[in-house]
């Protein structure tokens, strides 16, 4: 076995630097109130000497742990399959090494994960909480709420600004609804009348505001055009089978995202429809691994999902570093914005 050298001390740096050990620890946890010549000699000496701070004696000092957690109300099988996610994660991810803390990645995959994800969250291990994905009977704000986490949500959450006597929840969204309006509306001036709509879960609100998008451009459609999906290609693939037996003349689709339309497209080659030619296909989030390597290309609506990670980070460590890393205030109070909404464009390809 080879001997390792002790880790450098503060005292250590301070005779590096030949400054005091409190100057030291103020510069090291990001006090302020140090000469600016000072923190220049402290820095240069924790780097000749590979200082790395205590993360537990930090945490005493500053009440933070430099550690975020993110929260995502699906099972694995589904996180590592949707491209989506790892444009969220990519996009936290970013934002939160920017500003030198950690992600700690936790899933659902069965109802007993919630209680765990509940006391880990209580116990102190994180200063705050990224949580997505959720379903409108998901525990997951409730056990937030009790463990007292300063948290932002990715989505509209789906009770509702104020409700269940909060303050208004701090979430990040793209504008869902007017997106499958433009999508409807593109089918529409391509000269489809019979458009489908494929949905997502409908116990998630983005999957309800694509509807209501579809519905406020078809509010006459034939109820049969509807088919709930689950933003999977087999749901995807399974509904549009479903439509075809339902509406056999039916001449455009619009599906609730990327994964839906790939599994509807699958199922209209199957059964010996063209697409575009004999029907029409639009998806929603413009996941490039999906959306360009279908065939045809996929014409689809456009979601800034990394920018969404990285705003809901943004959001959280401002309402953090606007508490002092004390307390558990919101990160929308102080004036901040308690929802984000993002903007969405259609892309033209050779679907529709």
């Amino acid at each position: 076995m080879t001997e390792t050298a002790p880790r450098p001390t503060l005292e250590a740096v301070a005779a590096r630097a030949g400054v005091s050990r409190a100057t030291v620890s103020r510069v090291v946890n990001g006090g302020e109130g140090v000469r600016e010549p000072l923190v220049e000699r402290v820095r240069r000496a924790v780097e000749e000497l590979g200082y790395v701070p205590n993360q537990a004696a930090r945490s005493l000092v500053t009440r933070r742990h430099d550690a975020v957690a993110v929260v995502i109300a699906e099972p694995e099988t589904r996180v590592f399959a949707d491209p989506f996610f790892a444009l969220q994660l990519r996009g936290i991810s970013k934002e939160l090494t920017a500003h030198d803390s950690q992600l700690v990645l936790l899933l659902t995959e069965s109802r007993d994960d919630y209680a765990r994800v509940g006391r880990y969250l209580a116990g102190g291990h994180v200063d705050g909480a990224l949580v997505f994905s959720l379903h409108l009977d998901d525990p997951l704000p409730e056990l937030i709420r009790g463990a007292d986490v300063p948290t932002v949500f990715g989505g509209r959450p789906g009770w509702g600004e104020g409700a269940r006597g909060t303050a208004p929840t701090p979430y990040v969204d793209s504008d869902n609804r007017g997106g499958a309006r433009d999508a409807v509306r593109h089918l529409l001036g391509l000269g489809r009348s019979r458009i489908a709509h494929i949905t997502g879960p409908l116990d998630q609100t983005s999957t309800v505001d694509r509807l209501d998008g579809y519905r406020d451009v078809m509010a006459d459609a034939d109820p049969r055009l509807v088919v709930e999906g689950d933003f999977t290609p087999a749901g995807g693939e399974r509904a549009m089978r479903e439509l075809l037996d339902r509406c056999p003349d039916l001449d455009a689709v619009f599906a609730a995202n990327d994964l839906s339309a790939s599994g509807a497209l699958r199922a209209l080659r199957t059964l010996g429809r063209r697409v575009p030619e004999d029907v029409a296909l639009v998806g929603f989030d413009d996941m490039l691994p999906v959306a360009e390597q279908t065939d045809p290309p996929l014409t689809t609506v456009r979601q800034n999902t990394e920018e969404m990670g990285r705003l809901m980070a943004s959001l959280l460590l401002r309402g953090l570093d606007r508490q002092g890393g004390g307390g558990a205030e919101e990160p929308g109070a102080g004036g901040a914005p308690s929802g984000v909404v993002l903007p969405t464009t259609l892309v033209r390809r050779a679907s529709a």
